[in-house]
């Protein structure tokens, strides 16, 4: 597998294991007495330090018909808000950002993408009267990126969008309904659409820093413990709350219907973390997700270890 760019930080700087008292003279804000974390050793250091990788808001946003730059099978993060404007989100550019804060319309939102585990999850920043704006801390749990918000410096777990050290330990962010598709499948139903403008940084955008690592056979700063069912740690799985389906079933069956949760798959989507370029990426196609209302419900495609990680007692839907 080959690194480049923020990984071959990572595995330069080494994961420094977890220890509030070191972390205070970058954090002196953070309230490190409040915590929901059974270790500290959980928390290690993933190579960039507080806003190394730096995240997004109010983005300039382009029109559907006028963008060139992104190949059709390219995956992009779509959210739809009622009454507004549909908008993508490039997987191009989270990679390199991981966090976008952004309105759309009366909802602040913060469209988050954590490559070590395939996470993309679009939450609602409004808290107890409040709007949070989140950036990335630079630390890892179960391989996860932790994002900090900059009003209180409460850390958060983007897997599961919920405080766990400082002042908003315990609370929960609301996760709204997002998903990744190909480019080519959001213009085309959404001609009309918005799409995120390539940021003024300094990136490869359109380069995957992560070549080959979702064809690994181990996770990546990872040491907890591995799927069951013989489930490997890699697999793309669906996330609907505490039920994951292997997206390989998913792909054989084209669509399910079960736990009141109706699934289907559509080839086209490149993977992010296949090819040294993200739309030479193999195909893992995309997944929609709707209540039998055929309403869109909030879920996840992410790796399977990431959801043994902070699912342990997770139902597998396994089909046997």
């Amino acid at each position: 597998m080959r690194l480049f760019g923020i990984v071959a930080g990572i595995v330069l700087a080494g994961a420094a294991w977890g220890d509030p008292s070191f972390w205070r003279h970058e954090w002196p804000q953070t309230d490190f007495e409040r915590t929901s974390v059974g270790s500290w050793v959980e928390i290690i250091s993933g190579g960039p330090p507080k806003d190394g990788i730096p995240a997004l808001s109010d983005p300039a946003f382009t029109e559907v018909g006028q963008e060139t730059r992104i190949g059709p099978t390219e995956p992009v993060i779509a959210v739809e808000v009622e009454g507004q404007r549909p908008r993508a989100y490039p997987i191009r550019y989270l990679t390199w950002h991981e966090i976008v804060n952004d309105q759309i319309g009366p909802v602040p939102v913060a469209v988050t993408f954590c490559p070590l585990c395939n996470s993309a999850l679009t939450f609602d920043r409004r808290v107890g009267g409040r709007v949070l704006t989140f950036g990335v801390s630079g630390k890892l749990r179960n391989s996860d990126m932790i994002m900090y918000d900059r009003e209180t410096q409460s850390w958060w777990q983007q897997a599961i969008g919920t405080g766990i050290v400082g002042e908003m330990t315990g609370t929960e962010l609301d996760l709204l309904p997002s998903w990744m598709e190909s480019w080519a499948a959001f213009s085309a139903r959404h001609p009309d659409g918005l799409v995120m403008a390539e940021p003024s940084w300094n990136r490869p955008y359109g380069r995957n820093p992560y070549a080959g690592y979702d064809s690994s056979k181990r996770p990546f700063l990872y040491k907890g413990e591995m799927p069951s069912h013989g489930v490997p740690p890699l697999m793309r799985v669906v996330r609907v709350g505490n039920r994951a389906w292997p997206m390989t079933r998913l792909a054989e069956a084209g669509a399910l219907s079960e736990a009141g949760v109706d699934l289907t798959w559509e080839a086209g989507q490149a993977s992010a973390l296949d090819a040294g370029t993200i739309a030479a990426g193999r195909d893992v196609g995309s997944v929609r997700v709707r209540d039998a209302e055929g309403r869109d419900l909030p879920h996840d495609v992410l790796f399977a270890f990431a959801f043994h990680a902070f699912w342990p007692h997770g139902i597998w839907m396994l089909g046997d």
